[in-house]
């Protein structure tokens, strides 16, 4: 990702309440047409003072991209903004779609959907993916009460047999211990929601097929290797050296060399970039065990060297 990336000037077209707290916006693009994404994809909302959030894509007619917002008291001020100020026939600015959550069904197979609070969002556009293809599915739906629970009404209707509501104020909690234990082992497992609940599911998964979104950066562990280390920019041809402390971005960026950015907490893929040399110390919250070991991406908000030297496509 640190190449150019589409940004796009949007009006809003429509706002809709979609549970408490949770508004869906409808984007249209004013110039250039919106392109096209696939299910797991989000986009990033830019505020006029320059903050950045990402949001799951929804569902929406042709030529038009939906986000649904929760408003967050103690958040980082963007769907605060959205939810307080943001009117129809407002504009904004928001770029992507990107996409580390990808969901690409196959016809007959079967696949578990587990999501939480506003963790539905990028799961309604798998489920569509899934159903527009013949593959089977479930979803376990968890939430304060029914009333926090955006578009349960609309996805109960139109999947009466596959999909279960769990309310905590109502006493049905999901046991996702027991929702597991009944799933193959090799069923593909998509799920998204708070740190806490997303961290219950991996401890009980093991080695099952599993796929992540998250909305809050991992606790990060000490770094591997807590010394300076050299970064070799290939296509920069520079040397730069990265102190404890610091990031590969923030060292990148002083020397003027101009990557693409946004969260800084390893958590939306925008600060991709190839490594051609050296071992990783992997601290995003994005790629499984399985892709940190081909040791091919990193994301330099977070990720530091576990050696003296990377050499980086950049």
């Amino acid at each position: 990702m640190s190449g150019a990336e589409r940004e796009y000037r949007v009006r809003v077209t429509a706002r809709v309440a979609a549970a408490a707290s949770v508004d869906i916006f409808t984007l249209e693009s004013l110039r250039t047409e919106l392109a096209p994404w696939e299910p797991g994809s989000h986009i990033d909302i830019v505020t006029p003072a320059g903050d950045e959030r990402q949001y799951s894509l929804l569902p929406s007619q042709p030529g038009t991209w939906s986000i649904g917002v929760l408003r967050e008291p103690e958040g980082r001020g963007v769907s605060l903004w959205l939810h307080d100020s943001l009117k129809v026939g407002e504009e904004l600015r928001v770029r992507g779609p990107r996409n580390h959550f990808a969901f690409t069904p196959v016809a007959g197979a079967d696949y578990l959907f587990l999501a939480a609070g506003i963790g539905i969002t990028p799961i309604v556009a798998m489920i569509e993916a899934a159903e527009a293809v013949g593959a089977t599915w479930a979803l376990h739906y968890s939430g304060r009460s029914r009333g926090s629970m955006a578009l349960v009404d609309e996805l109960e209707s139109a999947y009466p047999e596959r999909i279960v509501v769990h309310e905590s104020d109502a006493g049905t909690r999901a046991d996702l211990a027991t929702i597991l234990a009944a799933t193959p082992v090799s069923t593909p497992i998509y799920c998204c929601g708070p740190a806490h609940y997303l961290e219950a599911i991996e401890q009980l998964a093991g080695a099952r097929p599993l796929h992540l979104e998250r909305f809050e950066a991992k606790a990060k562990h000490a770094p591997v290797f807590d010394e300076p280390f050299e970064v070799e920019l290939e296509l920069s041809g520079e040397t730069l050296v990265v102190p404890p402390g610091r990031s590969i971005l923030d060292v990148v960026e002083e020397a003027g060399v101009f990557v693409l950015s946004s969260c800084r907490e390893g958590t939306c893929g925008t600060c991709e970039t190839p490594v051609l040399e050296g071992e990783v110390d992997h601290m995003d919250s994005i790629l499984t065990p399985t892709e940190q070991a081909r040791n091919d991406v990193m994301y330099i908000c977070v990720s530091r060297a576990a050696c003296p030297r990377l050499v980086l496509d950049l």
